[in-house]
Formats: C-alpha cells, sequence, structure tokens
C-alpha cells in the first residue's frame, strides 16, 4: 500500500492542516491507540453518495463527549482496521482530555464516493436531493448526532487551509448541532488565494495543480495523481527558460477527462489546469465558488474563531475576509479572530522557537495558542455555558513588531486613523508632498530579467519563507523603486489594511503592479538569531512585513479587463491584507514598487492579450514603466 507514502506528501504541501507532532515525539506516542478507539464508516449523503468517515471515540463511556469533526481532501488516513492516527483533533490538549473526534474525506477525495470539485459552488436554493458542500456537511452532522454513542449533541468543527474552507462551510445554513467552528487559514476565494493574487497566477504552485486536477470516480486509498518533476534546483531558471505559460500544458495531460479525443500539443486534461486556463478573469466560475459573499448566512447559534497567520503566504485573504464578512452580517454572532507571528498552519505546530523563515518572533507562541485560545473556545461552546462570556477577546492579534499579544474589542481597534503617505522626489517617503512639480519616475521593466522573488536558489513546492524574507536584494536592483523615511523618532503601529495608490504609466498595454512594505532594521542592531541564513545579517535587515500585486488590466474590474494607453498616466489602486505591526524608534518605513515578482507570480507580456495563459512567445516585450510621485500609500495607524 502507498498510503504512508501518500500522506508524507501531502504533509509537505501548501495546504496540510499541520497537526502533526514532532517526528520523533510521534513515533512514541501511543495516547491514541491507549485512550481511543476507531470506527470507520460510509455516511450516505441526500443524493445517494457515501462519504468516508473515520470516528475515534474515547474508550472512557463513562460520560458523554461533543464531536470535533475535520473535512478534508487530503485523506482521513490510515485506513483499515488496527490502524490509528498518532494525534487526533485540533491540538494535543482536546485529545487528551476526551473528545469524540472525526475525520471525513471529502466528495470525490480518497475513500469517498462522487466526483471532486475544487471550491464546489455552494447552492442556496437546492432541490430536494441535490448536494454541495454545505448539505454535505449537514448530513454529515446530523448522521453523527443520531449514530455516535455517547456524544453529547454538540458538534465543532476546524480545519487548516482547505480543511478550514470546509469549516466555514460548515457554518452556512448550520445544523442545529453545529455550536461552533474555526477556519483557520482558511480559502476564501480561489481568485485572491492561493493560486491567484488579485487575478495574477501564482506560478510558484504550478506543482500542486495536479494535487487538485487529476481526475477520480472511484474510492480509492492510494494515490491517483503525480507531481510534475522540474530537474533543476533552479526554479527561477526552469521557469524564465519555459516561457508563455501555454508551455506548461503538457505537464497537465493526463487522458483522463475525454478518453475519446485525439491528442494534441495543446490539450489540457487536468480539469483544474483547464479551469484557470479558460478562465483567466474574475466570471461566474470563480464568483460562484467564493465562500465569503455567503457569511450572511452563518446563524447566530454557531460561534466562530477565525484563526490566521501575518506570514502566511497561502491564505492570508480567505480569514481576514470571513472575519470581515461575518462581522458585517451577523451582529448577534460570536466571532473572533485571532492573528500570530505564524506562517501556513504553524499555530499547530508544537515548536517551541517561532520563527518564519529568517525571522524570529519568539517561544511558545503556538503552544500558548493551543491552550490558552483554541482549548478554551472549543471547551466553553461545546462542554461549557456556551454563551457570548467566553473570556476571550474579540480579536487576539499579535504586533509583529513589538513581537507581543494584543487584545481588541474589534478588529480594526476603534483607535485607527487613515493616514497617507507620498512616494515624493528623491524616492523619500513623507506625510506631505513635496508641492512641486510631479516628478516622473522611470524604469526598465525587462522580461528576460524579472525580478525576483526571493534571492534563494532553490526549488520549493509551495514558497513560505519569502514573507519575511531581507529584500536588500530587490532594493538594490534599478527596476525596483525604493521610497523611505527618515529614521522614527517614535514608534509607528500599522493596524488594519493598506491601500496604495499608484499613479503609473507604461510604454506598452499590461503591467504588473507590486508593493511591499517594509521594516528597515537599524544598522547596529544586535538581534541576531539561530534561524537566519549564514550570508545575511539583522544590521540593516529589510524584513517584509506586507506584499501584494495587482494585475494591471484588472486595476478597474476584476471580471472585464482592460489594456493600458501607452504613455498615460492612469490610477492603480492596490489593496494590501491587513497588519499589525510597529515600526519601533531607530527603524525605517520603506516602499518598494516593482513591475515582476518571479516566478512568484506568472510573467506579464506587457502587451495586452485577451487571456495570457495562451500567449505566445512574440506578446512578451520589454517596456518601460513610470511611477508618478503624487502617488501615496494610505495606512491604518493606530493613534
Amino acid at each position: 500500500m502507498k498510503t504512508k507514502f501518500i500522506v508524507f506528501l501531502v504533509s509537505i504541501f501548501i495546504f496540510i492542516s499541520c497537526n502533526s507532532s514532532e517526528e520523533k515525539e510521534v513515533k512514541k506516542d501511543t495516547f491514541v491507540v491507549d485512550n481511543y478507539t476507531k470506527k470507520e464508516v460510509n455516511i450516505e449523503m441526500r443524493d445517494g453518495k457515501n462519504l468516508h468517515t473515520t470516528i475515534y471515540s474515547p474508550k472512557d463511556t463513562s460520560k458523554k463527549y461533543p464531536i470535533l469533526m475535520q473535512r478534508t481532501p487530503y485523506s482521513s488516513a490510515p485506513y483499515g482496521e488496527g490502524k490509528m492516527k498518532s494525534k487526533i483533533g485540533p491540538n494535543v490538549h482536546l485529545m487528551k482530555e476526551g473528545n469524540i473526534v472525526v475525520y471525513q474525506d471529502v466528495r470525490g477525495r480518497w475513500m469517498s464516493e462522487g466526483v471532486y470539485d475544487n471550491m464546489r459552488a455552494y447552492k442556496p436554493n437546492k432541490k430536494e436531493n441535490e448536494s454541495d458542500e454545505v448539505s454535505d456537511t449537514y448530513d454529515t452532522i446530523d448522521w453523527l448526532v443520531k449514530n455516535v454513542e455517547n456524544n453529547n449533541g454538540n458538534v465543532g468543527t476546524w480545519g487548516i487551509s482547505y480543511p478550514g474552507h470546509y469549516a466555514t462551510v460548515s457554518a452556512i445554513e448550520a445544523h442545529p448541532a453545529l455550536k461552533a467552528a474555526s477556519p483557520q487559514a482558511c480559502i476564501g476565494d480561489f481568485f485572491f488565494d492561493d493560486f491567484h493574487h488579485n487575478g495574477a497566477f501564482l506560478l510558484s504552485y504550478f506543482r500542486a495543480i495536479s494535487l487538485f486536477g487529476t481526475y477520480k470516480d472511484a474510492p480509492t486509498d492510494t494515490s491517483w495523481y503525480s507531481f510534475p518533476k522540474m530537474n533543476s534546483q533552479d526554479q527561477y531558471q526552469f521557469f524564465l527558460d519555459k516561457g508563455p505559460l501555454k508551455n506548461l500544458n503538457e505537464y497537465f495531460q493526463y487522458d483522463k477527462l475525454d478518453v475519446n479525443s485525439t491528442a494534441s500539443k495543446d490539450r489540457i486534461d487536468d480539469f483544474f489546469w483547464k479551469e484557470i486556463v479558460e478562465h483567466p478573469n474574475y466570471d461566474e466560475n470563480w464568483q460562484s465558488k467564493g465562500i465569503i459573499q455567503h457569511m450572511d448566512k452563518v446563524p447566530s447559534t454557531v460561534a466562530t474563531m477565525i484563526v490566521g497567520g501575518w506570514f502566511d503566504a497561502e491564505d492570508l485573504y480567505g480569514p481576514l475576509e470571513t472575519y470581515k464578512g461575518i462581522e458585517k452580517n451577523g451582529e448577534e454572532n460570536y466571532n473572533t479572530m485571532v492573528f500570530g507571528p505564524w506562517d501556513h498552519g504553524k499555530w499547530a505546530r508544537n515548536t517551541v522557537k517561532n520563527t518564519v523563515g529568517n525571522y524570529y518572533f519568539g517561544d511558545s507562541i503556538s503552544l500558548k495558542f493551543q491552550s490558552e485560545i483554541e482549548t478554551k473556545f472549543f471547551n466553553h461552546f461545546l462542554k461549557g455555558k456556551g454563551d457570548k462570556n467566553s473570556g476571550l477577546p474579540e480579536a487576539y492579534v499579535f504586533d509583529s513588531g513589538k513581537k507581543e499579544w494584543k487584545s481588541y474589542d474589534s478588529w480594526p481597534p476603534k483607535n485607527v486613523e487613515k493616514q497617507s503617505f507620498f512616494l515624493n522626489r528623491n524616492q523619500s517617503l513623507a506625510k506631505k508632498h513635496d508641492g512641486k512639480l510631479t516628478k516622473e519616475i522611470k524604469f526598465i521593466s525587462d522580461i528576460k530579467h524579472p525580478v525576483p522573488y526571493s534571492e534563494d536558489i532553490k526549488t520549493v513546492f509551495t514558497p513560505r519563507k519569502y514573507m519575511t524574507d531581507d529584500q536588500r536584494f530587490a532594493a538594490r536592483r534599478p527596476d525596483v523603486l525604493v521610497f523611505e523615511t527618515d529614521i522614527l523618532d517614535e514608534d509607528f503601529t500599522l493596524a488594519g489594511d493598506i491601500l496604495a495608490k499608484l499613479k503609473v504609466a507604461t510604454t506598452g498595454t499590461a503591467a504588473d503592479w507590486v508593493v511591499k512594505v517594509i521594516d528597515v532594521h537599524p544598522t547596529d542592531t544586535k538581534e541576531d538569531n539561530e534561524a537566519l541564513q549564514d550570508h545575511l545579517k539583522m544590521s540593516n535587515y529589510h524584513l517584509m512585513v506586507r506584499s501584494e500585486v495587482l494585475r494591471g488590466r484588472f486595476r478597474n474590474s476584476f471580471a472585464k479587463p482592460e489594456p493600458f494607453k501607452p504613455n498615460k498616466k492612469t490610477d492603480v489602486n492596490i489593496k494590501l491584507q491587513d497588519v499589525f505591526h510597529t515600526f519601533k524608534k531607530g527603524h525605517k518605513l520603506q516602499i518598494q514598487v516593482q513591475s515582476t515578482w518571479f516566478p512568484l507570480i506568472d510573467l506579464n507580456p506587457q502587451t495586452y492579450v485577451d487571456n495570457i495563459y495562451k500567449a505566445d512567445e512574440a506578446d512578451f516585450k520589454t517596456q518601460t514603466h513610470t511611477v508618478f510621485t503624487d502617488s501615496s500609500i494610505e495606512f491604518s495607524v493606530l493613534k
């Protein structure tokens, strides 16, 4: 059986549920075997399909327990009698104190019947026997509370990344037994999470496509997909040599979808890749699959705790917009958020030192979250009074500059004001425009030499480390514009979203725009740590606090792209996701503006084509871009 190998592969993947302990500890841990029984069942949905479900129940049957459930596309393995996970539940505390823990393979994945659909669209007005992920969750909970012995009638859901999305889904038109849901790093909309950022394709994720798009229509406990092999340790050069996106089609021809079709070099058989290629804009396909549009259907009977990481490269948009969507639509809802100094899912790990890439944030941060926040949340709503007096704050957020937790009764905090900083002459960053004639700052965007997103020479399955990378390598390129404040004479705290209001022009008809917010550390700092790469020092470290890209064709509408008019001054507004970061006294606040970010995102041809995924080599042109000094950055500043 290949199951163990497959679970290992999935564990290194982008959307890992991140609930495993240290490897050495896992091998020795027999707690689950000693204290739980495992039962595998197939639960029939309203349309007749059976979903494979694994139930771990405490051996101590002297009391009743709540049900904690995770629905996942990543396998509820190990399968088979006597084979058990070494860790179950959201964290070790909830596992050891006793809960009924349930894992389910979602429709079309692993041992469940049906055909999988990435971010299957929610159907608000289903017919009697129609199903979607909302009804699958409802039907599963209904079966569990009626058939699992010793349950107390209360259900909680949780999950990280894609399982986090299914936790969000569980709260929509929720079953009455669902009392608590914790979507964590949850996907909210595939045009803004993971595989796209504001319409730009995350080229760095291309090897993950087959995990979601390889066709399967029968249950299996072994892998049915394979990952493309790059045969290179230099991903920058690999993608540069490949050229236009259409040259990647060769990696996704599995002859699974249409066995009668005639093979050709342009054929695309991976259904997720085909979906991406055929839907380059935010059309009905992507709009229908977004889940954050339906937060008005989360009833007040379900308490929610949204969890995310400030340095999560995969899913930052989703948890922030999920929290805000519930806040906007559910005044009576118990809805909280927890955001810490984590990359994707690191809050579920049992490591003491909390680092993201080169940057160290402190000790026991994840362990504290698990014991003092997550466990308290589920216990209150599943075992305790279940009222709004949970003892937890509305917003529990980590200041990544001061490296300390803060609690607020709203997010953003009430004492926040908008402040604008201008991208002034001499590339300074200041609250006031310098009052002189607007200056044009030009740079050449060479499609043969794009700006790398990292200085590391390696290949990664999905990128994470770059979120805290030192940005000096980029600041020293001529095609990256740098705007910087003087040395700060007092602390300056950003708490909330950021809006870059660029005024730009290009000699071409298309361009991407990338904005990065950077904390420049003092040259005399003594903060070096063991996670720091050997070639770096914290002296003058350029910490990336937040960054985002906007594919310029979508500057006015994600659904209706439009070209630039050559050499015409044009407004391009880019929303950067929320931050909570103090630029400390003695530091500097820096903005970097660039047009390529490779191969994190794909190359823009810089000449307008209807569909970049079908662009030819001849469409790619080097262009000269201009940023005007009346451009500004609007920050949410804590007073």
